[in-house]
């Protein structure tokens, strides 16, 4: 995510400093500026439907992951928040037992994030390579139908665009993975922290009573600032919801 843009430093959002003039470049050029050539030949062709739906295709998801992407840097305040959350003493395993009871919620979303980069990755692969396979590009046949203000059926124009739609169909890959192994990872927090907490409910066995009174209000505390945490996850994942299952 860091190197995508989408990560500043530390607990900070974007301040004026170089990272956000890359972050800024980056984005603009390989998420925005890629779907807007491909947005104007979609409305160039609409008395064809068959390169309509060809085109649509893939559109339709790039369109989704840019509006993901603008939702999360939007509010990466929030996201920065939840993480300050998460690194509290209050949301760290007291114990050894603890560590390994949240281990395999770890594991399970780094294979997550593995098999979403595989199949993400593959796609691109294969739709950057597909004129080559068939032949087409001694037509100059991009991997995907765009609009440019030049022709692209001339030297060095064609090659410098197709470079630059490989680029941009990795990049939104890259992004996608990055936002939906985000929203994967707050879920499994919220509840590996129920799990802690559980396992501290069962261990409050104590022969001193202030003890034990002790442990439970900050069971009490931990458990509040659970349902907050959730809540907020919830508030910064409900508009990337809405617009997937749209």
């Amino acid at each position: 995510m860091t190197v995508a843009g989408f990560w500043p430093s530390g607990d900070e959002t974007y301040k004026r400093n170089f990272y956000t003039i890359y972050a800024s470049v980056l984005l603009t050029l390989l998420l925005p500026c890629h779907v807007f050539f491909q947005i104007v030949y979609f409305f160039s062709i609409l008395d064809d439907l068959q390169a309509l739906i060809a085109t649509a295709l893939s559109l339709l998801t790039e369109i989704l992951i840019v509006l993901k992407a603008y939702c999360l840097t939007k509010n990466m305040g929030m996201v920065k928040q939840l993480m300050i959350t998460l690194n509290s003493d209050l949301f760290q395993p007291k114990n050894i037992q603890q560590i390994i009871l949240v281990k395999p919620s770890l594991k399970f979303c780094k294979i997550t994030y593995k098999m979403l980069g595989v199949m993400a990755f593959g796609t691109a692969f294969f739709w950057s390579i597909y004129p080559i396979l068939d032949k087409s590009f001694k037509n100059y046949r991009l991997p995907f139908y765009a609009w440019y203000p030049y022709n692209t059926k001339t030297s060095p124009f064609y090659e410098i665009t197709y470079v630059y739609q490989v680029f941009g169909t990795s990049f939104i890959g890259l992004t996608n993975v990055c936002i939906d192994t985000l929203i994967a990872s707050l879920n499994m927090y919220t509840g590996t922290q129920f799990d802690l907490l559980c396992d501290d409910l069962r261990n409050l066995c104590d022969p001193d009573e202030e003890s034990i009174s002790k442990k439970l209000m900050t069971c009490i505390q931990h458990h509040k600032e659970i349902l907050r945490f959730a809540g907020n996850s919830n508030e910064f994942v409900n508009w990337i919801y809405f617009l997937q299952f749209f």
